[in-house]
């Protein structure tokens, strides 16, 4: 068969990992591989680069990823479903694997049944709010740059008796934020899924003081609306999502409390650098049995199922299961934090 490859959405460490697995597990099944540029926009303009053995050496450890993404949704061009369709034809394409979170695999989802694609999904999202699958690739090295950054606010926050603010990614879910928050120990953890009241920020802050602790760590989510915001309406992206460009609610929430403390204060955002750089051993691991298996997965004709960990094993679950509602964190999970606070 004649494979094509594709990356959507935001860049993770990880997806060379699964692109190499692909291509090198394919290539035992007698498979030929087209890598598709820039995600669904590629399909769609008939982008391409060639994919074998020599294009997939040594991009395991290389974070990005060497095809190119984008936020392109198919379903906000006119004839956009029918051209990526014609386009599989053109290019002679007799399958598809699709790697991306939410959008992308909702968008190979309904090209699956609305035009019978033969698309197979690998999950990719650094903040882990697939459902379907216990963990995304690229999670695991978000968690490690976000607990690393902590560690080292931690030193000089306490050397200077500040109050460190870490905003880290995580528009709809906080699964970053709780799981850096606890290894790297913060003292408070907002998270999207939670209402965040300020107050009782700075009552923790204040609280620590009165015990002599004269520094703080605050961990957030991206995605948190503080209770004193004052909403406005967003620019939308394609798959119409809100574009976090309001300002950083890090910022915000670090004015609030250097304003009711006095507190000297100081805000750390993360931003990008979650997304960039080499993935972790664990990720590369997890990047590769994914690839691997949804090499398997098109060699069997399994279309329209999504390649997922379920404790420590591969399995695959229907695109639709997977794209049907986003894994946010559960109060029970959160609740395992909250003694720590403070």
């Amino acid at each position: 068969m004649r494979v094509g490859i594709l990356t959507g959405g935001g860049d993770c460490p990880g997806l060379n990992a699964v692109i190499r697995a692909v291509v090198r597990v394919g290539l035992g099944y007698g498979h030929e591989h087209v890598g598709i540029r820039r995600g669904w926009r590629g399909l769609l303009e008939g982008t391409t680069i060639p994919l074998d053995m020599r294009s997939v050496s040594g991009i395991l450890p290389r974070g990005g990823t060497i095809l190119g993404t984008s936020r392109t949704n198919p379903y906000k061009r006119d004839g956009g479903p029918e051209q990526c369709m014609r386009m599989m034809g053109e290019l002679g394409l007799d399958a598809l694997v699709a790697i991306g979170g939410e959008d992308t695999l909702g968008v190979a989802d309904k090209l699956h049944k609305e035009h019978g694609m033969k698309v197979v999904g690998v999950p990719k999202t650094i903040d882990n709010d697939l459902s379907g699958t216990d963990f995304t690739f690229g999670f695991d090295t978000a968690v490690q740059i976000a607990t690393e950054a902590i560690d080292r606010l931690h030193t000089t926050a306490e050397s200077h008796d500040r109050v460190m603010v870490c905003e880290v990614m995580g528009r709809h879910a906080g699964w970053i934020a709780l799981y850096a928050g606890l290894a790297g120990g913060a003292d408070q953890i907002l998270i999207p899924e939670r209402p965040a009241n300020v107050a009782d920020v700075i009552e923790t802050v204040l609280a620590r003081h009165r015990r002599g602790k004269d520094f703080s760590i605050i961990v957030v989510s991206e995605g948190v609306v503080l209770d004193q915001d004052q909403l406005q309406e967003a620019e939308l992206d394609e798959f119409g999502h809100p574009r976090l460009s309001q300002g950083s609610v890090g910022e915000r929430l670090g004015q609030h409390i250097k304003d009711k403390t006095g507190f000297d204060t100081r805000v750390t955002v993360l931003g990008h650098i979650q997304r960039g750089g080499t993935p972790t051993a664990h990720d590369r691991v997890l990047s590769t049995r994914f690839g691997a298996n949804a090499a398997r997965l098109v060699e069997k004709g399994r279309f329209g199922h999504m390649v997922a960990l379920r404790g420590n094993e591969i399995v695959d679950v229907p695109l639709a299961d997977a794209v049907a509602e986003l894994k946010t964190v559960p109060d029970a999970v959160f609740r395992i934090a909250e003694p720590f606070f403070g």
